[in-house]
């Protein structure tokens, strides 16, 4: 998915809303055991109920790797019902040497070989260029790179300030501009972060951003917008537990279709304050 085509759906759908996919067998309803597919089962009803309300969808590949092959399955299996208008992201935090990095962008990205074709990554970025290079080279593929962090633990690195009074994030930011632009390149931004939006503003004004914290982990969509939005919106917000998990009966996926819409509606407000739509 180009750039182009994310704004158009962001504008189209009123919303930014990415709906996170981090599947665990042990928290899903119990009726859906009864599938010989339980996790695709759930995401299937899942993507039915929301995909009028979002423009993007996040698997969490750790859930699916934890399974082994039949959790492969899975995913494969979801990858296919993910709709094609909105932005298929693998939350797989890979980051490697270069020809390693090279496999796991053909694992994620060529549905000739994998059987995946997913339309972002996400990336660690702590290894240098060779390790987000790879990424950036299949055309129409974005690196989404790890930047501020949500997590507690973020802050034992992300923070830290060089003999310039710059944060590391900064460095980060300030370097991976040189690969990418503003058409393969994101970054990922905590909710929780808040004002910090502005001086990652400052760094990548024109980059999407992919926005976790926001629902169970407490950020603040409209602090989200008030330092993060730009021109074109420029941001992802990412909801998981508050959406997938809304309910434990059978009414799973109408309950997360309320969550999602609750959200959606809470988005359009913020881009037509901002004149987006």
């Amino acid at each position: 998915m180009t750039r182009f085509e994310l704004i158009r759906q962001i504008k189209t759908k009123h919303s930014f809303l990415c709906v996170g996919l981090d599947t665990d067998i042990n928290k899903i309803p119990q009726h859906l055991l009864e599938h010989e597919d339980p996790i695709f089962e759930f995401n299937r009803q899942i993507i039915e109920a929301t995909t009028d309300l979002c423009v993007a969808y996040k698997p969490n590949i750790a859930f699916y790797e934890s399974r082994g092959v039949d959790g492969w399955k899975s995913l494969r299996k979801t990858w296919a019902v993910l709709p094609k208008d909105c932005l298929s992201i693998a939350d797989a935090k890979r980051g490697d040497i270069g020809n390693t990095s090279k496999m796991y962008a053909t694992a994620f990205f060529d549905e000739g070989i994998s059987g995946l074709g997913f339309d972002a990554i996400t990336i660690a970025p702590y290894m240098g260029k060779d390790s987000v290079q790879p990424f950036l080279e299949f055309e129409g593929k974005w690196a989404i790179v790890l930047a501020l962090t949500s997590n507690v633990g973020g802050l034992d690195f992300q923070t830290i300030r060089d003999g310039d009074n710059v944060q590391f994030f900064e460095r980060v930011i300030q370097k991976t501009n040189t690969w990418g632009d503003t058409g393969n390149l994101m970054y990922v931004v905590g909710a929780t972060r808040g004002e910090a939006f502005t001086t990652i503003r400052k760094h990548a004004p024109d980059h999407f951003l992919l926005v976790p914290g926001v629902g169970a982990q407490g950020g603040s969509l409209n602090d989200v917008c008030k330092y993060g939005m730009n021109k074109d919106c420029g941001l992802l917000v990412n909801a998981t537990r508050s959406i997938i998990y809304a309910s434990q009966g059978k009414d799973f996926a109408e309950q997360a279709r309320k969550e999602a819409l609750a959200l959606q509606q809470e988005m359009e407000k913020e881009l037509l304050v901002a004149g987006i739509v």
